[in-house]
């Protein structure tokens, strides 16, 4: 069993709330989390027929089963018991009684917010992180972007291409397709394939929704359903100018390198070397991992991008309490000097309004170019940690 870095966070928060949620994708590890840092804790899946039914039938009794509490899985699926949770929360001040995983914010969320704000504490599990994979997995650029970062590949040895495909059709588009009550499959698969091939961009909705037959309203919703189901999101654009116009429309990435992979097409590592999208597929990795690390520790997205409407860019960047690290990202091996010209605009238009401009880049070596951080892409991880 893999260690996971949010342990300790999960383990504080239990000390410090009467109850616990962990959202995160299907099948990124929660149950096994909860199961290995609540060991004493009874288990109870509310995907099971039979309990969910308990549950919806006779919350009270249902939870009476359990006076020292339990972890309750998926529990977006039986609605009925938030408000007899909170009873049971305000009725003893103890700290982590009810542990709670959910696969879907939309439910679980507005849920937790009518009915148990202030009483509980909030995390979110993404699959693996790059320190958590094991090192024989580490070694080749290729092999870790196709390969993604979900738990079952590793701990069970599933070819990542037959675990994506069974994957898509079980989870993304079941679970995705049933919120949306969507009947038709070829739109709403196009639509997955066509948020894949966007990765990096600016989003385009008018453009999706034309070549998918919807209007943008509809693009909008089944985009929002995606986030909520952890599949893909929108990075949003910051709001500095530097007397400069800067755009507004947010970019789209997945919260798996390897599910954007497949939807692809992509069949072999091999393939990513002259695939045309791949360095935006490095950039989605290199920033999904900065978010790994901030919600690993249980803090909050301070994740943007910068652009102005002439085109200068920054890739990423990182804000702490109005402090901002820019950090430009780029797949390949071999250093060229004009990688720097987004970082040295940002530089002088800033005026020194950052800390510790970064260039992470798909080769092995690290240095520094004036004021500028190299890094290479095995030591990324080290971004979350600078010092301010």
């Amino acid at each position: 069993m893999i260690d996971r870095v949010i342990e300790s966070t999960v383990h504080q928060m239990a000390t410090q709330f009467k109850a616990v949620a962990i959202t995160g994708p299907r099948q990124s590890g929660k149950t096994t989390l909860c199961q290995k840092v609540f060991p004493e804790k009874p288990y109870v899946s509310l995907e099971a027929p039979d309990a969910r039914s308990r549950a919806i039938r006779d919350p009270r009794q249902f939870l009476s089963r359990f006076p020292e509490g339990c972890i309750l899985d998926e529990v977006q699926r039986a609605p009925e018991l938030f408000s007899y949770l909170q009873g049971r929360l305000d009725a003893s001040s103890a700290a982590g009684q009810f542990i709670l995983t959910g696969s879907q914010q939309f439910g679980m969320m507005a849920q937790i917010s009518q009915t148990l704000a202030g009483r509980i504490g909030l995390l979110k599990l993404l699959p693996f992180c790059f320190a958590e994979l094991p090192p024989n997995k580490t070694q080749n650029l290729n092999e870790v972007l196709w390969q993604g970062a979900y738990p079952p590949i590793f701990d069970q040895k599933i070819d990542p291409a037959f675990w994506y495909d069974a994957y898509i059709t079980t989870y993304v588009e079941r679970d995705v397709r049933q919120i949306l009550q969507v009947q038709d499959t070829h739109r709403f698969q196009r639509f997955l394939g066509l948020c894949a091939g966007s990765v990096g961009q600016l989003f385009n909705a008018n453009r999706i929704g034309g070549d998918c037959g919807l209007n943008h309203g509809t693009v909008g919703k089944w985009l929002s359903v995606l986030e909520a189901s952890y599949v893909a999101f929108r990075l949003q654009p910051h709001h500095r100018n530097f007397r400069k116009r800067v755009v507004k429309t947010p970019k789209i990435y997945f919260y798996d390198v390897g599910l954007a992979i497949r939807l692809l097409g992509i069949e072999t590592p091999q393939q990513l070397d002259t695939h045309p999208l791949r360095g935006a597929l490095f950039e989605n990795w290199v920033i999904v991992e900065q978010l790994k690390a901030r919600w690993n520790r249980g803090q909050r997205n301070n994740l943007f991008f910068w652009r102005t409407n002439t085109g200068h860019e920054v890739d990423l960047l990182m804000d702490r309490a109005g402090q901002l690290t820019p950090v430009e990202i780029k797949s390949g091996q071999t250093f060229a000097r004009d990688w720097l010209h987004g970082l040295e605009k940002w530089l002088a238009l800033s005026g020194g309004e950052n800390v510790t401009p970064t260039l992470i880049y798909g080769g092995d070596d690290a240095w520094h170019e004036g004021p500028i951080r190299i890094l290479p892409w095995r030591a990324m991880d080290t971004l979350a940690d600078l010092k301010y």
